[in-house]
């Protein structure tokens, strides 16, 4: 029964992208106004986040980043429904990846790098990346399992299509060493941008006005394995074109202070977002964890996060 509803999952997705991007867009159109005014998707979540993120900006304004991001992110939903069946040569035209040079040259140079990147643009066409590496360099990117079995199976269909390689966040430092052991070079993207669990809570920025748990396994791999970190900037163009623009953190993290480059891909992504900000995740419920809860349950010894005494919070 499981093969049979994915054969047909499969089926009514494939069909689907087979429509020129054109008419994608045209349903995009009509989802925006089922989304955005029939069932307020999220629309509580995102009028917080936006309101709290930019408090010098006015109410018009507000409302503008809320409309905008509606609209680009039901964009987003067809976009990904056609990326299916989008060719190699559709997809570099409209997926543009520059700085892709420096990669290449520390994958020549014997480094394997990890890419910053967050939930931005479209994230899905990032998966491209090996049609713009240089031969030599496994790409991959971190992923949580979906807990829908069948769309879990279709999403690494379609994020592996293009040469990508996904690996589950619990498996990435075991992956890790196996590459370092093989002598294979690597580029793995990592979507950082998302809330830690309360005991991988190891270090607090501030992100967009707010007082912001942030993940740290990006630069401790980094660190461990002496990996180049690059952060990924990317930007729409306009509908259906993206350019993807790598800058280079630093070659050699291990001389970094510690968490100075966590420090630093939160202040470039949140650059990026204050240059467009309907292009960024804001139906994410990314500041559900305080600071202030966390103390009250928990404390760190030697490194580790450990609970003071057990509650029936998330």
């Amino acid at each position: 029964m499981s093969k049979l509803l994915y054969c047909l999952l499969y089926g009514v997705w494939y069909a689907l992208s087979l429509l020129p991007l054109r008419i994608h867009y045209l349903f995009s159109d009509l989802l925006f106004f089922l989304v955005f005014y029939v069932l307020h998707y999220r629309r509580q979540t995102v009028w917080l986040n936006v309101v709290t993120s930019f408090p010098e900006k006015e109410e018009e304004e507000h409302r503008a980043i809320e409309r905008a991001f509606y609209h680009w992110f039901c964009d987003y939903v067809a976009e990904t429904v056609k990326l299916l069946t989008m060719s190699r040569a559709e997809l570099r035209r409209r997926m543009v990846f520059k700085g892709s040079e420096e990669v290449d040259r520390c994958v020549a140079e014997g480094q394997s790098c990890a890419v910053y990147l967050g939930h931005y643009c479209n994230w899905e066409w990032v998966t491209s990346l090996p049609l713009w590496v240089a031969p030599g360099a496994r790409c991959g990117q971190i992923y949580h399992p979906l807990e829908n079995r069948l769309f879990n199976r279709l999403f690494l269909h379609l994020r592996q299509r293009q040469g990508a390689v996904c690996v589950a966040m619990d498996e990435i430092l075991r992956k890790t060493v196996a590459d370092r052991r093989d002598g294979r070079r690597t580029v793995i993207g990592y979507i950082s941008d998302q809330v830690p669990f309360w005991r991988n809570i190891h270090h607090w920025c501030n992100f967009l006005h707010h007082d912001t748990p942030v993940l740290t396994g990006t630069e401790r791999i980094a660190r461990k394995f002496g990996q180049a970190v690059f952060y990924l900037d990317v930007r729409r163009v306009r509908r259906g074109y993206y350019e993807a623009e790598f800058k280079l953190m630093s070659r050699h993290p291990a001389e970094e202070p510690e968490f100075s480059l966590t420090d630093r891909y939160f202040q470039l992504l949140e650059e990026t977002i204050r240059r467009a900000p309907e292009f960024w995740l804001w139906t994410h419920n990314r500041w559900k964890r305080t600071r202030e809860r966390f103390n009250r349950r928990f404390y760190v010894e030697n490194g580790k996060v450990k609970e003071l005494r057990v509650t029936n919070e998330e």
